[in-house]
């Protein structure tokens, strides 16, 4: 099989799924990676040296995929056919939207009144929703295979990630003040 076909899961010898042995990864990433390091292959020619850093490209792409929780779903996703559409698919759910909603209405506020306090009760909301988002995305990959519903999940996760930076600049922005 050409090294390139394979999935990621493959490249590092993993299971595959959404709950990973990040320790694992890290170990798997630093043996693969040492092996195909284009320094080792500073004496070849210049078509096995530009493979070679294709290789590496390739295999630290990959484990930047698996290391990152959206990225490792949306990898997930797209390799059993349901492409979680992040550029262009919006749907939410309401009670998602309206969430989201109250979370910028309490951001700007909380900008607007110079509250680190509150800026912590958001930050401690998104941690919360953040980890039900990564439980709910553990239940449909690894235990149902319900791969539409994780694309879904996946655009939730991204809203919340986003999100988290917003709430991170504010406060940047408060503590420079």
């Amino acid at each position: 099989m050409n090294p390139l076909t394979k999935s990621h899961y493959e490249l590092f010898g993993l299971p595959e799924g959404y709950a990973i042995d990040a320790a694992a990864l890290d170990a798997a990433y630093r043996s693969v990676q040492g092996a195909v390091h284009p320094d080792r292959f500073s004496g070849a020619s210049d078509t096995e040296r530009r493979i070679a850093m294709q290789f590496a490209t390739w295999v630290n792409e990959a484990y930047r995929t698996l290391r990152d929780p959206v990225q490792r779903a949306a990898y997930l996703c797209a390799l059993h056919g349901a492409d979680p559409q992040v550029h262009s698919n919006t749907a939410m759910p309401a009670t998602f939207l309206g969430q989201q909603m109250e979370w910028r209405e309490r951001l700007e506020e909380a900008r607007d009144a110079r509250s680190p306090a509150e800026l912590r009760l958001l930050r401690g909301e998104l941690t919360g929703s953040r980890a039900s988002l990564i439980e709910r995305l553990t239940e449909a990959i690894d235990r149902r295979r319900d791969y539409e519903l994780a694309a879904g999940l996946v655009r939730q996760l991204m809203f919340v990630e986003r999100f988290g930076e917003d709430v991170d600049a504010a406060d940047d922005l408060l503590a420079a003040h």
